[in-house]
């Protein structure tokens, strides 16, 4: 084995004695059940953890993650997270959280074939293209590359809106609030982008299910 597997295990052992000498019980305690109230929907990258970045312990965020925080209507993948989040876990809050510096959004707006991933980087692309007439008109390319991150946020908010789990929770009268937010590497910090949705209120009406 290589010395970094061998390091992992070891470092497994040591954070469960650390846990363990603070509370005795507590992954006693973990094992009876789950009730967190965050469901985090972010980006794969290795760099952005969720539980780190809100000081969150376990048990207290359900995680969805893949390239570039997407929220893909046909995905049966996020889908049924979010379901099992909304109906059973009965989250109350639902965060998108996408990163400065995002790999899946730099290449989205390039045209270099990278593989299969080039079929879910299109779905990514669909945002350039709503917002194309904007980010063109910005002159600084990262400038354009921060502005798409967070346009790309905002968009998969606005999806999350549009599923009928979501607006199905909103006419049962569930306590749910869907946020976007974007995570500076370089700096640690989230921004809240101010697209906040507790109905489908702000939905063009096409989107709002008669359920």
């Amino acid at each position: 084995m290589s010395d970094f597997y061998k390091k992992i295990i070891e470092n497994n052992k040591i954070w469960v004695e650390t846990a363990l000498e603070k509370d005795p019980n507590y992954f006693k305690d973990l094992a009876k059940g789950q009730s967190p109230p965050l469901l985090w929907i972010g980006c794969s990258d290795s760099r952005v953890p969720a539980n780190e970045i809100i000081g969150a312990r376990p048990g207290e965020v359900f995680v969805h993650r893949n390239i570039a925080n997407m929220v893909v209507h046909s995905d049966m993948n996020m889908l049924s997270v979010l379901d099992y989040a909304v109906n059973v876990l009965k989250v109350k809050h639902v965060i998108v959280c996408g990163h400065y510096g995002c790999g899946g959004v730099k290449a989205a707006m390039g045209n270099d074939s990278i593989g299969i991933i080039d079929n879910w980087i299109r779905h990514i692309k669909d945002v350039y293209r709503l917002h194309q007439d904007y980010l063109d008109s910005i002159e600084d390319e990262n400038d354009r590359f921060n502005i798409f991150v967070e346009l790309n946020v905002k968009e998969q908010v606005f999806d999350l809106a549009k599923t009928s789990i979501v607006q199905s929770a909103w006419k049962n009268g569930q306590d749910l609030t869907l946020h976007g937010w974007t995570y500076g590497l370089n700096s640690g910090f989230v921004t809240d982008l101010k697209v906040n949705f507790s109905s489908n209120e702000d939905l063009d009406k096409v989107y709002q299910l008669k359920l």
